[in-house]
């Protein structure tokens, strides 16, 4: 969290149990968010029509398939808040997701969580 700019939490999710394995923060937000912040995020890289995208692409550009997933990045602009998340390249199944201050560089920031993936990923 201290090299991506201007964030203000981070939270590790597991897609295949749904569940938030970490999260850290610099203030308080309402339980209930904690809890929907792993099914939504399933819901953003594995919902239905997310998954029915993958299969049309691939089966239009003649590939196998397979597990690989198209989306590995979706950001998030709300009104004062940029969540990014990303999805492990190791492990496919983790995501993590850094929420910085709406004024945050996106461009640095994306930067610094790219960066930090292969290490988070060896913490698993």
């Amino acid at each position: 969290m201290t090299s991506v700019p201007e964030c203000i939490a981070a939270g590790f999710i597991d897609l295949a149990s749904g569940m938030l394995l970490g999260v850290k923060t610099v203030d308080s937000h309402p339980s209930e968010v904690m809890d929907l912040l792993a099914a939504a995020t399933s819901d953003l890289f594995q919902g239905t029509n997310v998954t029915m995208i993958e299969q049309i692409f691939k089966k239009a550009r003649g590939l196998k398939a397979d597990d690989h997933h198209y989306f590995q990045e979706i950001i998030v602009n709300s009104d004062n808040l940029v969540h990014v998340f990303v999805r492990g390249k190791v492990h496919q199944d983790y995501v993590v997701c850094f929420v910085c201050r709406r004024s945050t560089n996106l461009g640095m920031a994306l930067t610094k969580v790219r960066a930090a993936m292969p290490e988070l990923e060896t913490l698993v």
